[in-house]
């Protein structure tokens, strides 16, 4: 006799979660995971969200706040199942970070080393290299919890500023570096007819502070291009350039 074909789909996956995670040693798997034959994948998702919304409704009730229908929320019955299978298999993050974080703890639980860059160490599909750069670069973007993981668990360390790639210069800036390039030519030369091969040198960022940099600038390059878009330029920009000599034939 089967009284409950819901309680039997719950059962029928559970099964399949508890042998999946036999196999892999977690119980976060991928969305497309079976076990099987049976999508176990897509059982757990529906299960944290089905987890996701008994928080809500618990958070609701305790701020006095009217809660609709308990009956696609997840019981504590069911939850305390999956956590016996998995402490961690229901994570307030993504659960493929959760996922990379605790196969590069068993990589290191193995006495293997933080790999330092991508494609050096590969679990389960999982770049652990290709990770640890993300989290590093991204450090500002984890949560304080996930954060302490990191950097007690699995001694990762945030990006140093001198490791982070620089910004990318907008076309905005790209115009004014180029603009004081050419005005820097013209204050020297007294003319705007810079050969074509020509890198100009400038010197940018603070008032003679650390923080200053030199630029080289294809400036000759630059000046040609200009002048064969001259009708694409705004009248703005032509003038700029009017007033330091610009020849446009």
């Amino acid at each position: 006799m089967v009284w409950s074909h819901f309680d039997v789909a719950w059962e029928e996956g559970l099964a399949a979660a508890r042998g999946w995670a036999e196999e892999n040693g977690h119980l976060l798997a991928p969305l497309d995971a079976t076990y099987q034959g049976y999508r176990v994948g897509i059982f757990l998702k529906n299960a944290r969200a089905a987890a996701r919304r008994a928080a809500e409704n618990e958070q609701r009730r305790a701020e006095g706040l009217p809660v609709g229908s308990s009956a696609s929320a997840l019981s504590d019955e069911r939850r305390e199942q999956l956590e016996d299978i998995d402490p961690s298999w229901c994570p307030a993050w993504p659960v493929e970070w959760q996922r990379a974080f605790h196969l590069t703890r068993q990589h290191l639980d193995e006495g293997g080393t933080l790999p330092t860059a991508p494609g050096i160490v590969v679990r389960q599909g999982e770049d652990l290299g290709r990770w640890i750069k993300a989290v590093r670069f991204g450090w500002d973007k984890l949560t304080g919890v996930q954060q302490w993981m990191c950097e007690h668990i699995l001694g990762i360390e945030p990006a140093t500023e001198d490791e982070k790639p620089k910004p990318r210069t907008s076309q905005a800036n790209k115009w004014a570096l180029n603009l004081a390039a050419a005005r820097q030519f013209y204050e020297r030369e007294g003319h705007l007819r810079v050969p074509r091969k020509h890198v100009e040198t400038i010197t940018v960022g603070g008032d003679g502070g650390e923080d200053q940099e030199e630029r080289e600038l294809r400036l000759g390059a630059w000046i040609s291009n200009q002048r064969s878009r001259a009708a694409t330029l705004s009248q703005d920009r032509r003038e700029q350039l009017a007033a330091i000599g610009m020849r446009w034939t």
